[in-house]
């Protein structure tokens, strides 16, 4: 039985676990399985720069934080080495720097699974989440597209006007 300190470390360890994935906007779930120091501090840093939280924890703790919240059933993926990634701004940048990582890895890291808007995802769609374009780049693809539908009815106005104007002096 663990003493009363030990206990009530791990019941705090849970609860701000807890809350961090209450209060975040996405998590991704890894097993970092065969990553060099090297490789993890290059990880860390990047995660760090996109604003996402990156801890290893154990199962039983994930287990018991997601315990009572939307996300339980990503408890059946905790199984061997587990790495959990936060996002509390940007709901893609956890998915979008682990698989970049795991694609270019020849070890042992992969997704196991994650969450965004309240709900649960596995691996191929945290995958295919990471895939999507950037804000900015989505932002300029709708810009474009608008500006061009603009420009076709600011074309066809015009046509219309100069066939009606033809026969009258301005």
């Amino acid at each position: 039985m663990p003493s009363e300190k030990i206990l009530s470390e791990k019941q705090a360890l849970v609860a701000e676990l807890h809350d961090k994935i209450a209060n975040s906007v996405a998590g991704v779930v890894v097993d970092y399985k065969g990553i060099s120091v090297a490789d993890d501090t290059k990880l860390r840093t990047e995660l760090r720069e996109a604003g996402v939280e990156y801890m290893v924890v154990k199962n039983t703790m994930l287990k018991l934080a997601l315990k009572d919240t939307a996300f339980e059933g990503m408890s059946s993926v905790l199984e061997g080495t587990t790495a959990f990634a936060i996002s509390n701004e940007d709901p893609i940048a956890a998915a979008r720097v682990l698989n970049k990582f795991a694609e270019a890895s020849k070890t042992g890291f992969a997704i196991k699974a994650g969450y965004m808007d309240g709900e649960v995802m596995d691996a191929d769609a945290v995958k295919a989440i990471a895939n999507l374009p950037s804000k900015e780049v989505l932002l300029s693809m709708l810009c474009s597209a608008l500006q061009g539908n603009i420009r076709g009815l600011a074309v066809a106005l015009n046509a219309i006007a100069e066939k009606n104007g033809e026969g009258e002096v301005a």
